[in-house]
C-alpha cells in the first residue's frame, strides 16, 4: 500500500474511507511553501456522522468490555504503521516541517511504538479492585471498585507534534475501551488521515471505534466539543482556545482534558557547568524551530555570569541555523505557516520595543527565499515582566534573564501563568532538589535529564492545563469509577 494519496486523503467514518462533503483543501510544505497534496475537507454533516458512529460503537458493541480485542487492534496498528515507517517519516518531514532526526523519535516512531504500552495496559490494568468486607450501619457487605470506559472521546489536536499528540490521545482512549472522533489541525491533516487509511485497510478495529475527520473549518472542533453525545473532550493547543473549549463543554458538563501552553524556565545555578547548560538551552529552544509547548524558552542564569552566559548561548544558537528539515543534521526547520512566522516576527519587534537586545538572529535567514523560516534568536536586556518573557511565542526564541541566587531563580520561574515544564542545572544535589520541589510545574529535567516516555504522565499546573496525558494517569483520564457493594 502506498500512503501518499493520488488526489486527496479520505475521512475515516464508521470504518469506511469516505471523501469530505466540502471537497478538499491544500497542504503546504512549510520549508518550500509548495502544495504537496490535498486532504478531505469535512463539513458539519460529516462530523455529525462521525460522532453518531462513535456513539453507536460504544453503546451497541462489546468494544468497551473486550480487553483482548482492544490490545490486539492496538498492536496491529503499531505493527502496520511501522511497516510504513520510511514513508511516514518522509511525509512527516514534508508536511510538518519536522527535522528528519525527530521522526525516528517523538515525531513518528516513538509514539507509534508507545501503542504497545497502551495495549499492555488494556490487558493488565487492575480493572476491578477488592475493598474487602465492611459493616456500614451494622450490615456486612463485600465491596469492590470497577473501572469502566468513559464513553465517546472527542480528540482535538494541534500541528506541532501531530503523531505524538494524536497517539497520546487515541492510544489510551482506545485501550480504555472508549470510542474516538479525532479532529486534527488543518495544517497537518495527513498525519491523521493516513493513519486512518492504515486502520481501515490493515487492522481489525470494528467500525465506528475510531473516526478521523479532517477539515479546513475550525468550527468543526466547536461542534465536536458541544455535542451531547460526546463524554470526554481531550484537547491540546493554546491556553486561549483551551478556555473556549472548557466553556463550551460546560453546557453538557462534559469532562475535559486540557494540555495547553507553556513558558518554561531553564534554571542554571552558580555551581553548574555554564557552557554545557547554555549549549543545552540553545539546543532545546531551536529544536523543531521551538514549536513545542514544553520547550524551555526562558534561560535563568546567575547575574554575575550573565555576560558569559549570553556569549556562550549566542555562540551555540548561531551554530544551529534554520535549514531544510530533510537535510541530515538539521535541528531547526521552518515554522508551520506564514501566519505563525508573522506572529513570531511580531514578538521580535515587541522585544526591541520593550527595551531588549537581539544578541543573535532576529529575523528571516538571508539565504532562504522560500519557506517559513526564522533564525534562532537570543534576547537579553529584559526582566521577567516583559511580554516576551511571559507569553508563549512558539518559535526558536530564547529570553535570557539574570537571577540572584536559588530562591530568586525559583521566584522568577514561578512568576508565570504557566507551569508545564522546566530544567535545572547544578552540582549540589540538595540545592537542585530544592529547585525541583519548589518550581510549580508538571515536568522537570535535571542536568539534561529527559522525562519524555510512554509511562511518564505529562501535563501542567496553572494555565498549562487540566489532567495528565501518557502513563497510567493519562490512561485513567478515559475511565469512570464505579463502586459496587453486595451482602456478605
Amino acid at each position: 500500500m502506498t500512503l501518499r494519496p493520488q488526489n486527496s486523503s479520505d475521512l475515516l467514518i464508521d470504518g469506511k474511507l469516505v471523501p469530505g462533503s466540502q471537497g478538499s483543501f491544500p497542504i503546504l510544505n512549510p520549508a518550500t511553501e509548495q502544495v504537496i497534496g490535498h486532504a478531505a475537507d469535512a463539513g458539519p454533516d460529516d462530523m455529525d456522522a462521525a460522532i453518531d458512529s462513535a456513539r453507536r460503537a460504544f453503546d451497541t458493541t462489546g468494544w468497551s468490555r473486550d480487553h483482548a480485542l482492544r490490545a490486539r487492534c492496538l498492536r496491529q496498528l503499531r505493527d502496520a504503521l511501522l511497516t510504513h515507517s520510511d514513508e511516514f517519516r518522509a511525509l512527516t518531514t514534508e508536511e510538518v516541517g519536522a527535522p528528519a532526526f525527530l521522526t525516528g523519535g517523538p515525531q513518528f516512531e516513538g509514539p507509534v511504538r508507545d501503542l504497545g504500552y497502551f495495549a499492555d495496559l488494556a490487558e493488565n490494568y487492575e480493572w476491578t479492585r477488592d475493598l474487602g468486607r465492611a459493616e456500614p450501619m451494622g450490615i456486612p457487605n463485600l465491596r469492590e471498585i470497577r473501572h469502566e470506559a468513559a464513553g465517546v472521546v472527542g480528540a482535538i489536536t494541534p500541528w506541532n507534534f501531530p503523531h505524538q499528540i494524536n497517539f497520546a490521545k487515541i492510544g489510551p482512549a482506545l485501550a480504555a475501551g472508549c470510542t474516538v472522533v479525532l479532529k486534527p489541525a488543518p495544517d497537518t491533516p495527513w498525519a491523521a488521515a493516513l493513519v486512518g487509511k492504515v486502520i481501515a485497510e490493515e487492522t481489525d478495529f470494528p467500525p465506528g471505534v475510531i473516526n478521523i475527520v479532517t477539515s479546513s473549518d475550525h468550527s468543526l472542533g466547536e461542534q465536536l466539543v458541544a455535542d451531547p453525545r460526546v463524554d470526554i473532550v481531550s484537547f491540546t493547543g493554546s491556553t486561549a482556545t483551551g478556555r473556549k473549549v472548557m466553556a463550551a463543554a460546560t453546557q453538557n458538563l462534559t469532562k475535559v482534558f486540557l494540555e495547553l501552553g507553556g513558558k518554561s524556565a531553564f534554571i542554571v545555578l552558580d555551581d553548574a557547568d555554564l557552557n554545557g547548560a547554555c549549549s543545552m538551552a540553545a539546543f532545546n529552544v531551536v529544536t523543531h524551530a521551538g514549536q513545542g509547548c514544553a520547550i524551555t524558552t526562558r534561560l535563568l542564569v546567575p547575574r554575575e555570569k550573565l555576560a558569559e552566559a549570553i556569549a556562550a548561548t549566542g555562540k551555540a544558537m548561531a551554530g544551529l541555523k534554520a535549514d531544510d528539515p530533510s537535510k541530515p543534521g538539521t535541528i531547526c526547520g521552518p515554522l508551520i505557516s506564514a501566519a505563525q512566522r508573522e506572529r513570531v516576527e511580531g514578538y521580535l519587534e515587541l522585544a526591541v520595543e520593550e527595551g531588549g537586545t537581539i544578541e543573535c538572529g532576529g529575523g528571516r535567514p538571508a539565504d532562504k527565499e522560500k519557506g517559513f523560516f526564522i533564525e534562532p534568536t537570543l534576547i537579553s536586556g529584559l526582566d521577567n515582566s516583559a511580554r516576551v518573557a511571559q507569553e508563549e511565542i512558539f518559535g526558536p526564541v530564547l529570553v535570557i534573564l539574570p537571577h540572584d541566587g536559588d530562591d530568586d531563580a525559583i521566584r522568577i520561574a514561578n512568576d508565570s501563568p504557566y507551569g508545564l515544564s522546566g530544567m535545572v542545572y547544578g552540582s549540589d544535589e540538595a540545592r537542585v532538589n530544592h529547585v525541583v520541589d519548589s518550581v510549580r510545574t508538571g515536568t522537570m529535567g535535571v542536568n539534561g535529564g529527559i522525562w519524555y516516555a510512554a509511562d511518564v504522565p505529562f501535563g501542567g499546573y496553572k494555565h498549562s492545563g487540566i489532567g495528565r496525558e501518557m502513563g497510567v494517569a493519562g490512561f485513567e483520564e478515559y475511565l469512570e469509577t464505579k463502586s459496587v457493594a453486595k451482602p456478605a
